[in-house]
């Protein structure tokens, strides 16, 4: 058969392997190469090659060798569990970013007093260089060889396949898995890893089945990376929002309340209010007009929409279709009530298009697992838009909601971490979407145009668009690597007609416009968890919550200090006073823990030369100013908005 490879051609035997390729080429790429990709299929390294084909070989420097390599540490762990442990029943381990996990049922549950055992018996198992084999079997043997073993996990995996479906195992020595793979060809390829936390997680994401104990981990081609890796991962624990907006006061949670219900304190009340007038000015002055909207309906509303039938799982309803005359439902966004308002009076081709702002609190019956933080929550707030337009003014109206998303990104700072995806429907998956694939190409094939006109790079994602339309996702990652959406631009050719939703047009015809949903700054709640950790809790000048604290250095000088605090606060500056009878150093350690940006101090001596003594929490000490230099210092800060 005629291999092809990166630049060459050649001969080699049926039923060849990667391996034995890759060794005829040289030792080196032999013992580099994790697995192969055979006609765009990756396998494993000892799998028969039976045809012509296509052979290009893998390592741990592309993504599908990150991937088999990290997938196959998640078999060493599960092994290395089932040997301390051999009641346990093992349930899933796939690679993931940066890493593996692989969740378990034990008797008795493990802690990260466990971890130090775990680990040694991994580096045992990756010492004695076990073959990883892969054997495809029979349905029913299968399902024999898990249910003598009392795997009822891998058991159930098994029913919930296709009856046609390929089954593969694969064994490592004492150790059996059922598995898709593919894996390197021995654990003794594994040079370098780290388990890195225990959690619970629910069997198969569903929080009515069983917690799991999930055990994650890291791995690496090298000792350095790992090391690397791990720090970090350190650093990222201390810009954690997680743990650092609890210990700065601006969120907390509490029990009694429930999950995925912050409650922003006064510090994060502030911050949230800052972005939101900014969004709202902002929005102003590019010509959109506010709305204000309740925050539930009756089900005939998301009946229309859409919502009912594509969106009722993530919905907090009220009543029951069969027993009560009305049905509520908490809005999960607002645009069939913009909609409404929309409706309200004929429009004709003159008037749009309309801009329809709303700082709008959304609900959404997220699965308690997917909870975390600011980041994912089930009560929030969005900078929520919709535009009407005509054909004719669709490209013009998507860039101009694309500048604005740019814009606030970049004044906020966040411009540089993010990136695009275009989401497209799966025509494969009509469940899930308005089905009708004619509206669908040409919405694709609209928002295509426009995207590439911008010039704008992106990434496609299949099966990620909303269900009524194709967007734009600008997306983003916290600080463990964990992407998210931030910011959305949706093109909308389906719910103008739902609900009715016409103008008159040049000709006089009532027609129906097109629709653009958009946030500007996205979700406030995941804005602010993002930029805790961009700056660490110590925000630029203009959306700190507390721009400045003025300090007395003695009881002299207290009513000097309470009176610059009253006069910067009249002069729109965020400012405390701190007039403990406290030495100052301790009240200056007090501010820089709390990342106030300027601190004022005023002794004997300033009160009488009339200045202040000013400290930033960039550059340390900057001297004594008047206290009209300081205000106009600060204020230009603020006023262009300096990060």
């Amino acid at each position: 058969m005629i291999i092809t490879l990166r630049d060459d051609k050649k001969e080699f035997p049926q039923g060849s392997t990667p391996a034995e390729i890759a060794r005829s080429i040289s030792d080196g790429l032999f013992r580099a190469s994790l697995v192969a990709k055979v006609n765009d299929k990756v396998v494993g390294m000892y799998e028969p090659i039976t045809e012509d084909a296509t052979v290009e070989f893998l390592t741990f420097d592309t993504e599908e060798g990150k991937k088999a390599y990290r997938h196959s540490c998640s078999h060493v762990l599960a092994q290395a569990v089932k040997r301390i442990y051999p009641t346990v029943k093992v349930a899933i381990g796939p690679a993931i970013e940066n890493g593996f996990y692989y969740d378990f049922d034990f008797i008795t549950p493990i802690n990260t007093d466990s971890v130090p055992a775990i680990e040694a018996e991994m580096k045992k198992i990756i010492k004695e260089n076990i073959p990883i084999v892969r054997e495809e079997v029979s349905r029913d043997y299968a399902l024999n060889f898990f249910a003598e073993q009392g795997e009822i996990y891998k058991v159930e995996l098994i029913q919930d396949l296709p009856e046609d479906a390929t089954i593969t195992m694969y064994r490592q020595g004492d150790f059996v898995d059922l598995c898709a793979g593919p894996h390197i060809p021995s654990t003794g390829y594994i040079k370098a890893f780290k388990l890195t936390s225990i959690a619970g997680a629910y069997w198969r994401g569903d929080e009515h089945n069983k917690v799991l104990t999930r055990v994650y981990g890291t791995a690496f081609n090298n000792k350095t990376a790992l090391q690397e890796y791990l720090q970090a991962m350190e650093e990222a624990k201390q810009r954690d929002h997680n743990k650092l907006g609890r210990e700065m006061g601006i969120f907390m949670t509490e029990e009694s309340i429930g999950q995925g219900l912050p409650l922003l304190m006064p510090k994060g009340a502030k911050l949230f209010q800052i972005l939101n007038r900014f969004v709202e000015d902002e929005e102003e002055r590019r010509g959109y007009v506010r709305t204000k909207t309740p925050y539930m309906a009756k089900s005939d509303l998301y009946k229309i929409s859409g919502h009912w039938d594509h969106y009722q799982d993530g919905m907090f309803i009220f009543g029951d279709e069969e027993k009560d005359k009305e049905v509520f439902a908490l809005r999960p966004m607002t645009c069939p009530f913009q909609y409404m308002i929309y409706k309200n009076g004929l429009k004709s081709y003159r008037d749009l298009p309309i801009r329809y702002g709303e700082t709008s609190t959304l609900f959404r019956n997220e699965a308690s697992g997917e909870m975390h933080g600011l980041i994912r929550v089930r009560q929030f707030t969005i900078s929520e838009g919709h535009l009407v337009c005509t054909p004719s003014q669709l490209e013009q109206e998507f860039k101009g909601c694309l500048d604005l998303a740019m814009y606030m990104l970049k004044t906020v700072g966040l411009d540089g971490d993010v990136s695009y995806r275009f989401s497209k429907w799966d025509p494969n998956n009509t469940a899930k979407y308005i089905n009708d694939p004619a509206k669908w190409e040409h919405a694709e094939a609209e928002m295509q145009k426009i995207l590439d006109n911008i010039g704008l790079k992106y990434s496609i994602g299949i099966d990620e668009a909303a269900f009524y339309g194709p967007k734009l996702d600008i997306q983003i990652r916290n600080v463990y690597g964990k992407e998210d959406t931030l910011i959305t631009i949706q093109v909308d050719m389906f719910l103008s007609e739902r609900f009715d939703m016409t103008y008159v047009d040049e000709n006089g015809e009532k027609v129906y416009p097109y629709i653009i949903h958009r946030t500007s700054i996205g979700c406030y709640e995941r804005t602010m968890a993002l930029l805790i950790e961009k700056y660490k809790g110590a925000f630029p000048v203009w959306m700190a919550p507390e721009q400045v604290r003025v300090m007395s250095l003695t009881d002299r000088t207290e009513n000097e200090a309470n009176a610059i605090r009253d006069q910067l606060r009249y002069a729109g500056i965020r400012a405390e006073s701190d007039v403990r009878s406290e030495k100052i150093g301790y009240k200056i350690r007090a501010a820089q823990l709390d990342k106030i940006p300027y601190m004022l101090i005023i002794g004997d001596k300033e009160k009488e030369a009339g200045v202040v003594a000013v400290r930033s929490r960039k550059d340390g000490d900057l001297g004594t100013m008047t206290y009209e230099e300081f205000l106009q210092k600060i204020k230009k800060e603020v006023d262009d908005k300096v990060l």
